[in-house]
Parts: structure tokens; C-alpha cells; sequence
């Protein structure tokens, strides 16, 4: 800079008062990178748009946000296998070396949750797919329908304005206990002469949320609490920890909001003044709009979903304890699994079924397609929509196994990837499969038993999420 501005002293014998002068730029000359050329898009030299020859060192990607969360998903550590290696530490144990006794009793508890029979995994299946769509029921069926077949973008826009009100809304809870441990979190972060002033507000947050009162709540976060936070980063410049945590506290109180009730049914009201809805929907009321709502199988399975919150409860004390290192770790594992698969930009529901069946433990992760025939799409509603379902599964002492089941109406495709010491009862495990297809009620379009090569990867069993239009594919 200091020889640009030509500020510094002159070297006798050099005048560089030209060194920036006069120079050729060439948009051919390779050592100069992203030369400027009006007549065409300037190439991007070391940068690249293509995965695999971009910045690896920095994890970058340029092509897009979804590609990056796809390399994630497939780097992240196996779900499956940590699970196994946590429940086989746990497995007939009460205490153990380098685990304390409190996180010995969270996790005879999760294991206790684990033995089923027939009839309990069945219970445990259905609890698992209910909390895992949250979109579903006859109300959600006609928003779906409307948005795929509607001609007009104020009607789409309708649509997710008031499925984005209803997602905060049926998050009410979990965004409560957000607010409440990141103000938690402030209150260590900042010195403690301004967070002994923030603790009995956030006292006062906690009594409010626990009446029941959002109105009462939101304005003393937003009133209070934040005035109080921006007055403390004006103040003291803190660039740190809290800075990041205020950040994260403005999300969720803007989801906070967002989620009211006022709002919801404001947004429902927007809804249904298109005459097409108004004609299936103008006949609901507010009150009975709010019961349908709290009561549907996704709300009722988030309130009675014992084993998520069993697993979330063992995992931090794992953390947050003196627990071994290879504990931590798998636990690490499963809640970096956890992120990364239940993310937004999957259209695929994922459920989790580890269960000790008849002495033996069976983990297995199910990933569904409920829409891989793209049925609801217009000319094609008349066709019996197509469910494609990948399982992987890990049963003890036998090995493990993938199997890709695909069922149009009554007809049904299984396809199954055996461990070497099955393969040779491929034959006799086609006909079991055969068997009970059609003791259900359905026909075995085609069986196949094979071994395994290789385990098969969720892109290849459904193509459709490398689709724009079935994932949020966002240019960097």
C-alpha cells in the first residue's frame, strides 16, 4: 500500500512512481487470476466448479449447498455401527470402569426400551414414523395436492407461508427449551455482573413459558431481554461466545414468534381466501383448526416418544460427564448422525429401530420415499402412488444386511443383500419373503436374495434427491 500511494522514500536510481502503471493486462496470461474481460465470463483459475477438483483443503464446494450436505451425509460415521458399539458396552452392565452410575442407569433404561416382541415393535415402528411426518393427515393431503396441481404463485406462497407458521407452532416446545438453554448459556459467557442481571429475567422467562403465557414471554424477551443484551454488546464490543449465543437467541425468538397462535390461524385465513380451498377448507373453524391440529399422530407421537427422549437424556450425560472416551465417541457419532440425516434438505423420512428381538440385538435404519412415483404431479393423480424403502440392518452373530422394498398398491419388489454366510440360504429366504408378502394380503411382484458386494448408498436407491425440484439445491 505504502508504494502505491508513493508515500515512502524514493531508492536512488529507481523511480517507482510507474511500477503500477502502464501494465498489459491480458486476460491470457495465466499468472494473473480472474483477468477482466468484457467480451466473456472470466475463467475461474484455481477455482473450480467441480467437487472433485475444488477446495479440499478448506471443505469447500462450489456447486452447490445440497452437493456439500450430500458429502457430508456420506462422510458421516456410520449410525449403525455406533449404536452397536454403544449398546454392546451397555449390554447386561450396571457400572463399568470409566462410566459413572448415573449414565450406567440412562442407558439400562434405553436398553430396557429395546426388548420387544411382536406386538411392541409394531407399536414402536408406527410411534417412529408418526413423529418422523410431521405433514401428514387429510388436511395436509389437500395443502399438497393444491401446491402441486395450483397454477398460481400466490396460492403456492399461501401454502408454505402457513406450513412455516404451523412447523414453529408444533415446535413450540422444543423452541421454548431452546431459549431457555441458550440464556442459560449467556449467563456464563458474559461477567458476572451482567449475568447475575440477566439470570432472574430468565427466571421470569421460565415462569411465564411454564403458564403458558407466549404473550407475556415474547414481550419480555424482546422488551427485555434482548434490549438488555444489545445494551450489554454496545457496551463491552464482546466478540466472543456470547456473541454467537445472542445470535442463535434472535433465531428462535423470531420462530418464537412466528409460531403463535395468532399468527397460525392469520396465516390459515390468508389460506383459504383462494376459492379453490375455500372450498374444501372455508367450512373449518378456528377452534376446530387448532383441535385438528394438536391432535394429530405427529403431535401425539412427540409427547409420547419415551426413546428419543431416553437417547438424548444418555447422550448428555455422556458428554457432559466423566464417561470413557470410546462412550463419548459413539455418542458423538450418533448425535452428528442424528444432524445430519434428519436435515431439511432430505425428502426422505428416516427411522431408527435398534431392538433386542428373541435375545438377539438388531439395529436397523429405515429411509422411505412416500413419493417416489411423483404421483401428485398433474395427469398423473389417477396412477396408485409408488413407496420406494431402504432398509439396513445389523443383526448379531448373523451380519448384516441391506433390503430395498418398492410397493405400488398391492404389488410389492424386495430386493435383499446378504452377509457370505447367508448366501448359501438365498433360496430357502426368497421364499420365506414370498410367503409372507402374500400371507399379508399382497402379491410378490418379483424376489430377489443375493449376496451382498458392496453396501448400497442412499443416492443410488433414490436418484430423486439430486433433483432441484426435490431438495433445496441452493447456488453458493
Amino acid at each position: 500500500m505504502p508504494d502505491l500511494l508513493g508515500v515512502t522514500n524514493p531508492v536512488p536510481g529507481h523511480d517507482n512512481s510507474n511500477v503500477n502503471r502502464n501494465l498489459p493486462v491480458s486476460p491470457s496470461d495465466t499468472r494473473i487470476q480472474n483477468a477482466p474481460d468484457l467480451d466473456r465470463v472470466a475463467r475461474p483459475d484455481n477455482r473450480t466448479e467441480r467437487q472433485d477438483t475444488g477446495d479440499s483443503a478448506q471443505g469447500l464446494r462450489y456447486d452447490s449447498n445440497f452437493a456439500s450436505f450430500l458429502q457430508r451425509l456420506a462422510d458421516t460415521p456410520d449410525l449403525r455401527e455406533s449404536l452397536t458399539t454403544l449398546f454392546a458396552l451397555y449390554e447386561g452392565k450396571v457400572v463399568s470402569s470409566g462410566i459413572e452410575e448415573g449414565l450406567a442407569g440412562e442407558m439400562g433404561a434405553l436398553l430396557n426400551m429395546l426388548k420387544m416382541d411382536e406386538a411392541a415393535l409394531a407399536k414402536f415402528l408406527n410411534a417412529q414414523m408418526a413423529n418422523g411426518t410431521r405433514f401428514g393427515g387429510a388436511l395436509f393431503n389437500i395443502l399438497r395436492e393444491a401446491f402441486a396441481s395450483g397454477n398460481s404463485e400466490a396460492v403456492r406462497s399461501n401454502i408454505l407461508q402457513f406450513l412455516k407458521r404451523y412447523t414453529d407452532y408444533s415446535s413450540t416446545g422444543h423452541i421454548q427449551g431452546n431459549l431457555l438453554r441458550i440464556l442459560t448459556k449467556l449467563t456464563r459467557a458474559i461477567p458476572a455482573s451482567y449475568g447475575s442481571q440477566l439470570l432472574p429475567m430468565v427466571s421470569q422467562l421460565e415462569e411465564k413459558m411454564n403458564a403458558g403465557d407466549r404473550q407475556g414471554a415474547l414481550k419480555l424477551l424482546q422488551g427485555s431481554i434482548l434490549t438488555f443484551l444489545s445494551g450489554y454488546t454496545s457496551k463491552t464490543n464482546d466478540m466472543g461466545l456470547s456473541r454467537t449465543l445472542i445470535s442463535m437467541l434472535a433465531l428462535d425468538v423470531a420462530r418464537y414468534e412466528n409460531g403463535s397462535e395468532d399468527g397460525l390461524l392469520q396465516a390459515f385465513h390468508q389460506l383459504i381466501s383462494s376459492p379453490g380451498l375455500r372450498e374444501k377448507l372455508g367450512g373449518l373453524s378456528d377452534e376446530a383448526l387448532l383441535r385438528l391440529l394438536n391432535s394429530t399422530n405427529f403431535a401425539k407421537a412427540a409427547d409420547s416418544d419415551q426413546f428419543a427422549a431416553q437417547l438424548a437424556r444418555a447422550a448428555q450425560s455422556a458428554l457432559q460427564s466423566g464417561a470413557g472416551k470410546e462412550v463419548q465417541e459413539a455418542f458423538r457419532n450418533i448425535v452428528s448422525a442424528f444432524l445430519v440425516n434428519e436435515s431439511v434438505h432430505m425428502p426422505l423420512n428416516h427411522i431408527l429401530l435398534p431392538m433386542e428381538w428373541e435375545g438377539k440385538m438388531a439395529f436397523s435404519e429405515m429411509w422411505v420415499d412416500p413419493d417416489a412415483g411423483e404421483n401428485l404431479k398433474k395427469g398423473r393423480g389417477e396412477k396408485e402412488n409408488i413407496q420406494r424403502f431402504l432398509f439396513k440392518i445389523d443383526i448379531q452373530d448373523l451380519g448384516f444386511f441391506d433390503m430395498v422394498l418398492t410397493c405400488q398398491g398391492e404389488k410389492v419388489d424386495v430386493q435383499v443383500f446378504c452377509p457370505e454366510r447367508v448366501a448359501p440360504f438365498s433360496q430357502l429366504v426368497q421364499g420365506e419373503l414370498a410367503r409372507i408378502i402374500t400371507d399379508n394380503g399382497l402379491t410378490a411382484n418379483a424376489v430377489q436374495v443375493q449376496q451382498m458386494v458392496r453396501p448400497l448408498t442412499i443416492s443410488g436407491v433414490f436418484p430423486r434427491i439430486f433433483e432441484g425440484e426435490n431438495s433445496i439445491n441452493v447456488k453458493i
